[in-house]
């Protein structure tokens, strides 16, 4: 059975586990071949042997700090070589320090900054150039947040990221339209990562704090974003291009807390 992406050629960041994973999982099963990078290397390489076990030879990976231009470099031109192109691109790597204005520093500000917006930048530059050679088009998707446009003032840097995703996937829509490349965002609420499994799930009033702004009343699955992101980079969104979908069980649109659902 043919699938959404079949024939395409996709990178996927931050691929060892959570949304990365799920995105690459879903992209393998719609017909794609994936290079899953991940700073830690084992665990990239364990996640592209799971995903091979089912779609053998889809899967790809390399293990990359991506806020490190040669490392970064160095993916986007492994990619080429062993994919033989570049289709799609997910910039999914992220993490958050926590600190509020007062007590952020210049090292924890950087290194956010760097992983979350800097590698967004140049990902995206070094793969448009791959995609231009190679003459027809592609599709990059960046992971924004609804701390995009929300904010928790714990985690400055993360926002600030966020926000500026947002930016940067409307203004390399518009540089990079002239290519046939198109450029969106996924901006995911409260997502069940592993993550989110041992700290939030872990926790009966964390949990109930979240479910509390979350309309749809459950958080979600790293398979939903997945499935977007898929659709994104398929044709049947060839005609979307510098928009964010926030896959937030409706928070964004809330103006108060739901009650507790018991």
């Amino acid at each position: 059975m043919s699938g959404k992406l079949d024939g395409k050629r996709a990178i996927v960041t931050g691929a060892a586990q959570g949304i990365g994973y799920a995105c690459a999982e879903r992209f393998v099963a719609e017909g794609a071949r994936v290079l899953l990078a991940d700073i830690d290397a084992d665990k990239v390489r364990h996640a592209a042997e799971a995903l091979n076990a089912n779609h053998p030879g889809t899967a790809f990976d390399i293990g990359c700090d991506v806020g490190d231009l040669s490392d970064l470099a160095k993916m986007v031109d492994h990619a080429a070589q062993v994919l033989g192109g570049i289709d799609i691109l997910v910039n999914n790597a992220g993490i958050t320090q926590p600190a509020a204005i007062l007590e952020i520093t210049e090292a924890q500000y950087d290194r956010v900054l760097s992983v979350n917006l800097k590698a967004g930048v140049f990902a995206t530059q070094f793969v448009a150039k791959h995609m231009i050679d190679q003459g027809c088009g592609g599709v990059i998707i960046n992971m924004s947040s609804v701390n995009s446009v929300l904010t928790i003032p714990e985690i400055l840097a993360y926002n600030l990221s966020k926000g500026a995703i947002n930016q940067l996937t409307r203004n390399t829509a518009i540089a990079l339209a002239p290519y046939g490349i198109r450029v969106c965002a996924i901006g995911p609420g409260t997502i069940m990562t592993e993550l989110s499994r041992q700290s939030v799930a872990s926790d009966e009033e964390k949990l109930r704090a979240i479910l509390r702004r979350t309309p749809i009343g459950r958080a979600g699955e790293p398979e939903e974003i997945g499935a977007i992101a898929a659709f994104l980079a398929s044709t049947d969104a060839s005609y979307i291009t510098g928009e964010v979908v926030y896959a937030d069980g409706g928070r964004l649109g809330l103006n108060y807390t739901v009650p507790d659902r018991d």
